[in-house]
């Protein structure tokens, strides 16, 4: 398999983690501002749907398509997303019924699980020095699709695009696939992150176990009021 992929996966998250030091406000606000762009094409195609169809009787052939691409760009990105800011709920019952260093150490398990995960879901042949018979990944299958070069179901490229740059009417699968072996370096970077700040008691845990009692407690005058 090439190691091509491999050497720019590398430089995307060296990159990223010298913008985040330089400008830390800002490419927190840019990577928000993107997942609501992601959510913002979903509801605006969706809804342009519904008038087209109900309205003029037409509609874009592609949208169910782009629609379901534009969602699991917002789940694989939402997970490192999640991590970084510490959104993604869990059950911390566990957590809360051990001492603390106990509880740290649980929580530096559950981080670097994470890393693997992501590690593993990316590229597996790393697993073959364990002697675990692996093969494939998200790096190797992007590749194939990046090799072969074969389009999307429905997604088209604009009629002055083709013109433009000669290219073939289908969008390549590849450019679609792009985020998931980006997504899966995300989850582990900001799993190791993660594993970093809770060795260093900047965070508790992985997981925001109490965001639910932390609402009952902003909000347990409401009804006094």
């Amino acid at each position: 398999m090439a190691i091509w992929p491999h050497l720019y996966l590398c430089f995307f998250i060296f990159v990223l983690w010298l913008l985040e030091r330089l400008f830390p406000k800002a490419m927190a606000k840019a990577e928000e501002n993107l997942l609501v762009l992601i959510i913002f094409s979903i509801m605006a195609v969706s809804f342009g749907q519904v008038i087209a169809r109900y309205g003029f009787n037409t509609g874009w052939d592609a949208a169910l398509e782009f629609n379901t691409i534009a969602f699991s760009w917002l789940i694989l990105l939402g997970m490192s997303y999640g991590i970084k800011t510490n959104l993604h709920l869990g059950v911390d019952i566990v957590l809360n019924a051990v001492p603390k260093r106990i509880a740290k150490i649980l929580s530096l398990v559950g981080a670097a699980g994470a890393m693997l995960y992501g590690l593993i879901l990316l590229d597996s042949t790393w697993l073959a020095m364990l002697g675990i018979d692996v093969r494939g990944g998200a790096i190797e299958y992007w590749a194939k699709m990046f090799k072969i070069g074969i389009g999307t179901e429905e997604l088209r490229y604009p009629t002055f695009m083709q013109d433009m740059f000669d290219l073939r009417p289908r969008v390549q699968r590849w450019l679609v696939l792009v985020v998931l072996p980006i997504s899966l370096a995300l989850l582990a970077y900001r799993s190791l992150q993660a594993f970093i700040d809770i060795a260093r008691d900047k965070r508790a845990m992985l997981i925001s176990g109490h965001e639910a009692e932390d609402l009952v407690k902003e909000n347990k005058n409401v009804l006094k009021d």
